[in-house]
């Protein structure tokens, strides 16, 4: 279950159409490029997807299309994740039944649930369906965090193979991967932290910047965990700027600028996402010329 999500894996956008509606042509083209560029896994229905604005039928098919475009080639862990378990484990359920390899399940946000809430949360979870379940520990938007001591607890749980890292906290991270067992999987959820977290412990990324660049971040990540860190670290200064534009505003607001600026996807958002302001769009557009992205190839 675990080798399965090693290596890079895209938190895809949730391409829209002028009205509102999900693009399922332009989703489409943006996982066979992703396919084709030799990407690990692919994450749908992550916050990068906008997943809070999607109903519960625009989860099962996004995710239902994507495992359908994938056809068996790269695994797909689907976002699963909230602050109702019920609605959680109803929505992990149907990933199972439409075929998802695993789940992605970011901690209950806004309600803040104790390290014993969150035990019961990923039991029950657990428990219902069963799916391989990465967690998502992102304290700076769920308002949670998972500590090094309720990680391991959470890791006990059978089906619990390992977390998605966005604390940003590289002394936390550090620490999970020397107390954790060895194949209980940590991936960053940072892309700028993918070469720190791999060096001491880590698999992989859950990326942004692969939305873009994912030929390049899979070899990164290939290299890091082979051993090369002189050639990921090559590829980490190139893209540098590409990961850090992605966060000057609220993700996914600069990546899928980056993806409509490079003719892949229209510039659509849903509230309470908008449109980036002019001085960012003039930052990503600048960061893409420097690195001579100037139209993606996306496979008809």
């Amino acid at each position: 279950m675990r080798a399965r999500f090693i290596g890079c894996g895209t938190a895809l956008v949730t391409p829209f159409t002028s009205t509102g509606s999900i693009d399922d042509a332009a989703l489409r083209r943006l996982v066979r490029r992703q396919v084709d560029a030799g990407i690990d896994f692919l994450v749908p229905c992550g916050t990068t997807g906008e997943s809070p604005t999607l109903s519960f039928d625009e989860k099962r098919h996004v995710v239902s299309l994507v495992i359908d475009e994938v056809a068996g080639r790269v695994p797909v862990l689907a976002g699963a994740g909230g602050y109702d378990t019920r609605e959680v484990i109803a929505l992990a359920t149907a990933f199972h039944g439409l075929g998802a390899d695993g789940i992605l399940s970011v901690t209950p946000y806004y309600n803040k649930p104790t390290p014993q809430g969150l035990v019961a949360h990923y039991q029950a979870i657990a428990s219902a369906m069963p799916l391989p379940i990465v967690l998502y520990n992102v304290p700076g938007r769920a308002g949670t965090n998972i500590d090094v001591a309720t990680l391991s607890k959470l890791a006990a749980i059978p089906g619990v193979v390992g977390v998605k890292e966005a604390s940003g906290n590289m002394l936390q991270i550090a620490e999970v991967c020397a107390r954790l067992p060895d194949d209980f999987l940590v991936l960053s959820g940072d892309d700028a932290l993918a070469l720190p977290v791999i060096a001491v412990g880590g698999r992989g990324v859950i990326s942004v910047a692969s939305n873009i660049v994912p030929g390049e971040m899979t070899a990164l990540v290939a290299a890091a965990n082979r051993g090369d860190f002189a050639g990921a670290q090559t590829i980490h200064k190139r893209l540098f700027d590409l990961m850090q534009v992605n966060f000057v505003e609220s993700n996914p607001i600069p990546v899928k600028a980056a993806l409509a600026m490079l003719g892949a996807v229209g510039e659509y958002y849903r509230l309470p996402m908008v449109a980036p302001q002019a001085a960012t769009r003039e930052r990503i557009a600048a960061v893409l010329r420097a690195l001579d992205l100037s139209h993606m190839e996306v496979t008809q």
